[in-house]
């Protein structure tokens, strides 16, 4: 059986992907994104074999978040994981020190067809049974924002915690302990990569909750203005967010 047509798609330049030639993208390979020196030279790699198109994490410590275009599914790819690309498009972001980057893989006659229902659409304050408060939506806003205002796929930034919670008018105190709820909320949901044990705090679980909330589409663009408008009193006590 042939495998169906595939290219990738880094900033609206289109790279086709070779049958029978691993397609290497990190910060040397056929997508060469930048000299990044926290990116694997040799990172992720699309390959065909079995009749189908694997996405593959050929690095030794960073990690991607793969997504279909919906939103619909969500996969965290560790090193050395790989996984099948069945949808038209799917979408990758993953984070090299404080930058994120997104591209997209299309496959050409993909084998699968998605059906999106209602209860499924994005930017909704209650994602599948997962409710956010205002302030929850707010911090999440904040730290997607740079990737959300680019307007292309491409890089984006993730701020650190000072800077997010200054962006929202908060003490960054207030900021880290919203943080802490919202990764434990979506930790007990079972989004992995989020509880932030002593090691695991600032960038990492910053950079993990962007990809996840760009992923699920917890946010989108045309949320931003949340960020510039009033805003109301508290959530209530600091336990519910």
């Amino acid at each position: 059986m042939t495998v169906v047509p595939v290219t990738v798609d880094f900033c609206g330049e289109i790279y086709p992907v070779t049958p029978g030639e691993p397609f290497v993208i990190g910060r040397e390979g056929d997508l060469t994104l930048d000299d990044n020196p926290y990116l694997h030279r040799r990172f992720l790699q699309v390959t065909d074999h079995d009749s189908l198109w694997w996405l593959g994490n050929i690095g030794s410590t960073l990690t991607a978040t793969v997504a279909d275009e919906q939103g619909v599914m969500q996969a965290w790819l560790a090193p050395g994981a790989q996984l099948p690309l069945v949808f038209d498009r799917t979408v990758v972001w993953f984070t090299a020190g404080p930058t994120t980057y997104e591209f997209d893989v299309v496959l050409h006659q993909a084998p699968f067809t998605q059906v999106t229902t209602e209860s499924q659409e994005a930017g909704a304050m209650t994602i599948g049974r997962m409710n956010f408060t205002p302030d929850q939506r707010l911090l999440i806003l904040s730290l997607c924002e740079s990737v959300l205002r680019r307007g292309v796929r491409g890089a984006g930034t993730v701020p650190t915690s000072a800077d997010a919670a200054a962006r929202l008018g908060w003490t960054t105190t207030k900021f880290n302990r919203k943080l802490d709820n919202v990764c434990h909320k979506l930790t007990q949901a079972g989004i992995r990569g989020l509880h932030g044990g002593p090691e695991k705090l600032a960038v990492n679980r910053r950079a993990r909750l962007v990809e996840y909330a760009l992923a699920a589409r917890l946010v989108q663009k045309e949320d931003l203005e949340l960020l510039d408008g009033p805003r109301g009193g508290t959530d209530g006590p600091d336990t519910d967010g």
